[in-house]
């Protein structure tokens, strides 16, 4: 079976991951989190994000990512995202559904909002015809693959304090985001002033499971609550906590992403040499956007699956994964080429 460049979801699991669940399996232990593994990785946790952190594990990204704004809102409330942000495309309306929350969304040109777009909405606050802006949510990396600077990231924050509204980071990639920009995780976390963030390991050799980090305890009391209320409170947690404990202590977070940047930036090379005009922007994580006619585009697909980004102007994605090996790569270079003669 050749290897799928549609989605980093699509990888598998890390053997280190796969061996830690397996001894994870080995006896039995008091449910919902009471047991020595996620014991364990609550303290590591604490020791990759900050003492004054607190951590709870869930069950998908989504659900990381309803549950951590539930935090921050109520129904006559409003999150401030980007257009192309995961919660507003690609998470099938369930902020809207299950918190009762609007979505006020803004137009971006690389997927980074600006300090000073969040003032588009400022004239809400107050008036009790409209909703009331509460939080903003950004990607990091974005839904494009763009990064946002340590800076950048540290105005944004300072900008939405000013303005009442608290930040949470959906870091489904963060660990691809932390390598491309040499800095570790609480860089662009705990040291920038995010509230809250959504942690993902899937896309990056995990098995299952994501975990919401506050970055203050005072916000963060009633969230034991909000995570059972919203079905992510996993019986067995174990399995999921356990994954955690190689990831950081063996820096798999950081190998992993590595390896996926490397292999992006590889491919980037491949086309770049031949078809320059096709890439729509230079890859700075572990996802490439091609410019393609449909019929090629439809072609392709029939034969080696993967995303139409934007339709309107033929835009589609390529994910680069750390499972992947410079051949891998070669292989679907040639695939891609041989199709554009």
């Amino acid at each position: 079976m050749k290897i799928s460049f549609a989605s980093d979801n699509n990888s598998g699991i890390h053997p280190e991951i796969m061996k830690s669940i397996e001894d994870a399996n080995k006896g039995s232990y008091i449910a919902y989190g009471e047991d020595p593994y996620t014991i364990e990785a609550l303290k590591i946790f604490k020791e990759v994000f900050g003492q004054e952190t607190e951590t709870f594990f869930v069950l998908t990204g989504t659900g990381a990512n309803i549950t951590a704004l539930q935090t921050f809102t109520d129904r006559f409330n409003a999150v401030i995202c980007a257009n192309t942000s995961h919660i507003n495309v690609d998470e099938c309306g369930s902020l809207e559904h299950i918190l009762g929350v609007k979505l006020l969304t803004i137009e971006t040109q690389n997927g980074k909002i600006l300090p000073d777009q969040l003032n588009l909405f400022m004239h809400y606050q107050g008036d009790q015809h409209h909703v009331q802006p509460n939080v903003v949510s950004i990607s990091q990396p974005t839904e494009l693959g763009t990064l946002y600077t340590i800076q950048e990231l540290r105005d944004l924050v300072c900008q939405a304090h000013k303005l009442g509204l608290k930040v949470h980071l959906d870091g489904a990639r963060l660990a691809n985001a932390a390598v491309a920009l040499n800095c570790q995780l609480r860089d662009l976390t705990t040291d920038v002033g995010i509230d809250v963030l959504s942690f993902g390991g899937t896309k990056n050799g995990l098995l299952i499971g994501e975990a919401v980090v506050f970055f203050d305890k005072e916000n963060c009391k009633q969230f034991r609550f909000i995570r059972k209320q919203n079905t992510q409170l996993v019986s067995k947690m174990r399995y999921i906590s356990a994954q955690f404990i190689p990831y950081f202590k063996k820096d798999l977070w950081k190998e992993n992403a590595q390896q996926a940047n490397l292999l992006a930036k590889y491919l980037y090379h491949k086309i770049i040499l031949v078809h320059p005009e096709i890439i729509a922007h230079k890859p700075q994580t572990n996802a490439i956007f091609i410019i393609l006619p449909k019929k090629v585009a439809l072609k392709m697909q029939n034969e080696r699956f993967f995303y139409t980004w934007d339709a309107e102007h033929d835009v589609y994605r390529f994910m680069t994964s750390f499972d992947m090996t410079q051949d891998d790569v070669d292989e679907f270079a040639s695939f891609v080429l041989s199709n554009l003669k």
